[in-house]
């Protein structure tokens, strides 16, 4: 008897492909996406496209209510999953459908849809909260400050968590609507543009809009009372910059330095090429913060960056993070370089610009301040480790790692690597190893023992003393300037560096 081999017809092989993976495919979401520095930040199973947050702030009571709408797609077959979460949670819902939840770690917010969630498919979160974030402590630390009059939030490496569900690390960027409800005479400040602003029963709402993806901890918010200013780059960039009406003496100094941002975004536009987002601006709130943060278009400024008058390098540090950090942002907190290495190299080319020192020049002055057994030496600028991630090793000696690049390839080549980069991974991640060939593809020379003799070794490099830079320090020697005029402000900068929360 002869057998028939049967072939399944098409809508017969649609229908078996369709059927569903069973119970034991659907696994839990990683509570974490495996941060060398940071292995509870963020998650698995999903990534985010969107955050849609609906806020209600009083401050006289310091109250927060808020209903955030996460839009994402499955990356996994997820019986449940993470978000990264500490204020008390009063109703979830999975695609319309109420969902389980509960807490675990520190920060840790464990949801369980009603029903599994399949692999590649879009999926909507509203999560419904409310909460003081000022008492609201990890590790005891918030990264919530209030203000005589209000609140704000800006903080690295995580802040997030203190005022909306999220998948906190920065390589799931999103776009966000940020909508803020606050008693009329106070005013609400974000991300990106004001998209309207509207007032009833004692209550004002504003609206504010991030259109390119943006990292969780880029996200800010201020509330309080401002004197705002806005004004137009040379290219019809909106520019929107707020000081705090009671930030005291140090109110001139800050208005001063902020409101050159529309000049010092254009200035890295020709550095850097064209700025990625759609505004850009920058606020001084009444907030005894001893640090500056690049906040993804509306950078935060503590007020002591202003103590000994305008420090327009500090904008120059965090506008110049809108292309190194924001748009290209590191894949693990150990890349740290990648974005303070050359947000503070851009202070020594505006210094140069300025004609208060040359790039070279500052560079010399920094190696020479530290002798071969300075513990300076000992922090590795592309892998410091989580304790020494901020330390100002990073900015300097990566800042003279930068230098030393410039010197081996020469301005033409170095000045196209610096502009091509942003260019070509805009609005995604990228890790020092990845700029390492990114430089040898662009220049065409090996230059992994380079990078490594600069970022990696805990100890002086002695390239530094080559015989063109002991030439131009000689130069420079000739003529009595042993020290830059805006050395100085350019180190207080460095007095301000944000102080990390740490898991």
């Amino acid at each position: 008897m002869r057998h028939r081999l049967l072939v399944p017809g098409a809508a017969a092989l649609s229908l078996l492909l369709a059927i569903p993976a069973s119970a034991a495919d659907f696994t839990p979401g990683a509570p974490g996406v495996g941060d060398s520095y940071y292995p509870e930040s963020g998650n698995g199973g999903y990534d985010v496209s969107h955050y849609d947050l609906r806020l209600k702030y009083q401050p006289k009571t310091d109250l927060l209510e808020g209903t955030a709408t996460l839009l994402a797609t499955t990356t996994q077959d997820l019986s449940r999953f993470n978000l990264d979460f500490g204020l008390k949670v009063s109703e979830i819902r999975v695609n319309g459908k109420k969902a389980t939840y509960a807490t675990s770690g520190k920060h840790e917010l464990e949801i369980t849809p009603a029903t599994p969630l399949e692999k590649g498919k879009q999926i909507s979160v509203v999560v419904r909260y409310a909460g003081k974030p000022s008492e609201l402590k990890i590790d005891n630390f918030s990264a919530w400050a209030r203000t005589p009059d209000g609140g704000v939030v800006a903080q690295e490496p995580d802040s997030a968590v203190w005022w909306f569900p999220s998948n906190d690390h920065p390589t799931d960027k999103a776009t966000f609507d940020i909508s803020v409800a606050v008693p009329d005479g106070t005013q609400a400040i974000s991300n990106g543009v004001l998209t309207s602003q509207s007032s009833k029963l004692g209550w004002t709402r504003y609206n504010w809009r991030s259109d390119k993806p943006q990292a969780t901890y880029l996200t800010t918010l201020a509330i309080g009372k401002f004197d705002i200013t806005t004004d137009k780059t040379a290219n019809g960039l909106p520019v929107l910059n707020a000081v705090s009406k009671d930030l005291g003496a140090n109110e001139g100094a800050a208005r001063a330095s902020i409101e050159r941002t529309a000049e010092v975004t254009e200035w890295l536009e020709g550095v850097f090429g064209p700025y990625p987002f759609n505004s850009v601006g920058g606020y001084v709130p009444n907030v005894p913060a001893g640090y500056a943060l690049e906040t993804q278009t509306r950078p935060f400024y503590g007020k002591k960056a202003f103590d000994r008058g305008a420090n327009v390098s500090v904008v120059v540090h965090e506008l110049a993070h809108q292309w190194y950090g924001d748009s290209v942002s590191l894949k693990d907190w150990k890349d740290i370089w990648v974005n303070e290495g050359f947000a503070a190299y851009s202070q020594w080319l505006w210094s140069e610009k300025e004609g208060e020192g040359t790039a070279q020049e500052l560079a010399d002055y920094v190696y020479a301040q530290h002798p071969a057994d300075d513990p300076f030496w000992k922090v590795k600028p592309g892998d410091p480790g989580a304790d020494r991630q901020f330390d100002s090793a990073v900015y300097d000696r990566g800042a003279l790692a930068l230098q030393a690049l410039r010197d081996k390839l020469g301005d033409r080549t170095f000045f196209k690597i610096l502009k091509a980069w942003p260019t070509e991974h805009r609005y995604g991640n990228a890790s020092v190893a990845d700029f390492v060939k990114f430089a040898e593809q662009k220049s065409g020379k090996p230059l992994a023992e380079f990078f490594d003799t600069w970022l990696f070794q805990p100890s002086k490099p002695a390239a530094a003393a080559t015989k063109s830079t002991a030439q131009r320090s000689f130069r420079a020697a000739q003529t009595p300037v042993a020290q830059p005029k805006s050395w100085k402000q350019i180190a207080a900068t460095h007095d301000m560096h944000v102080q990390p929360h740490r898991h």
